[in-house]
């Protein structure tokens, strides 16, 4: 199909979500809007997908992509071993654009690349991806773009860049934000930022207090 459908508003979205679901479930890769930046996506629970998914980003197994989920509630089904602080950033800022590191449970029949037993989870904040993901489940998504390029912030600068290797674009207008989404790793006994973003590092010491977080001193 490789075409750019709108999902401005909800009461005329169907038809684009519903070919997007179509896309997902025959194991292709779709473009969705976050509240971040655009987002290439694929059936977390297809190896195959995700292999496609990586390989029209130009990325490889060494950078497996992170999970978009619809709730908080969906979290337990994936991860194990969620610490409190954690579990305090992702109620603080889910939906949202923080990016959350945790171990995955191992029983999951999926293959989303060298992960070393973790998964990289958010809920966006946009309503159109929320919609989408309610009807897909867990979507791998990593951030529109040929890897070295600059993130797509529109479906047509996804288009541009992706071309046929995705089946549908649904285009939401600019993303809101424009910024990637904070990352934290919460596999260690204390919480490390990797990535600055859509969320400051003030904000999240606001919620779990500096102590929470690995010092200097422990990163050595």
């Amino acid at each position: 199909m490789r075409v750019i459908l709108p999902a401005f508003d909800p009461a005329t979205w169907g038809p684009s979500l519903d070919a997007a679901v179509h896309s997902v479930s025959r194991g292709e890769a779709i473009v969705l809007p976050t509240d971040t930046v655009y987002g290439v996506g694929a059936d977390a629970f297809s190896p195959d997908a995700v292999g496609r998914l990586l390989a029209a980003k130009g990325r490889d197994r060494q950078m497996p992509p992170p999970v978009l989920i619809p709730s908080v509630r969906t979290v337990d089904g994936l991860a194990r071993d969620v610490s409190t602080a954690a579990r305090a950033l992702m109620d603080a800022f889910w939906p949202g654009p923080l990016t959350v590191i945790l171990h995955a449970q191992p029983s999951l029949a999926w293959d989303l690349g060298e992960t070393q037993g973790t998964v990289a989870l958010r809920v966006p904040n946009h309503e159109a991806a929320l919609a989408l993901l309610a009807r897909t489940g867990p979507l791998a998504v990593t951030s529109a773009n040929l890897t070295g390029r600059a993130a797509a912030t529109s479906a047509e600068e996804a288009r541009e860049q992706l071309g046929s290797a995705v089946s549908v674009y649904l285009d939401a207008g600019d993303s809101p934000l424009g910024v990637a989404s904070t990352i934290v790793d919460a596999t260690g006994p204390a919480l490390r930022v990797l990535r600055d973003g859509g969320v400051s590092w003030d904000r999240l010491v606001e919620v779990v207090g500096i102590d929470a977080f690995e010092s200097a001193e422990d990163a050595e």
